[in-house]
């Protein structure tokens, strides 16, 4: 059996789908959700981050588009 590995989209390191990740490992700004994501937690890529008025975009060149509306934090 094989383990997924995904990647953590505020530093890009790889991490096991199945572990938890602690909020103590978390900035505040990422728990408020004010910082967007720079890395894809599909491939671990560097992702363009476009910060707006009303929120932000990211977009992976292979995964594409993730935005605060999708993610529900505006």
């Amino acid at each position: 059996m094989t383990s997924e590995i995904h990647y953590d989209p505020y530093t890009g390191r790889p991490v096991d789908a199945r572990a938890e990740v602690g909020t103590d490992s978390l900035s505040v700004a990422v728990r408020l959700g004010l910082e967007p994501p720079r890395f894809c937690a599909e491939c671990g890529r560097r992702m363009v981050v476009q910060i707006v008025p009303d929120g932000w975009t990211s977009v992976c060149s292979r995964h594409g588009l993730v935005d605060s509306a999708a993610t529900g934090r505006r």
